[in-house]
């Protein structure tokens, strides 16, 4: 059965950090290709970032480059979303999301003062 448990969420002020983690079980998490969507209220989810099964190649939305970084680890299983410099605008329902079609509950980011 395969699982996808994010974590990491919560509430930022403007120009913080968080850390989201996405625990993958169920399958061969090395096979698969994995990304991050958020979802906005009354919007549909959006790509974030992917990464490759190696994690040698990432691709970023115009709207986090350069202020979020994806990265994985294939031997705990995990891939993570680190996000820097956050605005309000990022505030939403952070998703990861395998290759194959598997999505995750969600956790959610609040960027507020």
């Amino acid at each position: 059965q395969v699982q996808l448990v994010e974590s990491g969420g919560g509430w930022v002020q403007p120009g913080g950090s968080l850390r989201l983690s996405c625990a993958a079980s169920g399958f061969t998490f090395s096979r698969d290709a994995m990304s991050w969507y958020r979802q906005f209220p009354g919007k549909e989810r959006e790509l974030v970032a992917t990464i490759s099964v190696t994690g040698g190649i990432t691709n970023y939305a115009d709207s986090v480059k350069g202020r979020f970084t994806i990265s994985r680890d294939n031997v705990r299983n995990t891939v993570y979303l680190q996000m820097n410099s956050l605005k309000p605008e990022d505030t939403g329902v952070y998703y990861c999301k395998t290759s194959r079609g598997y999505w995750g509950q969600g956790t959610q980011v609040t960027v507020s003062s």
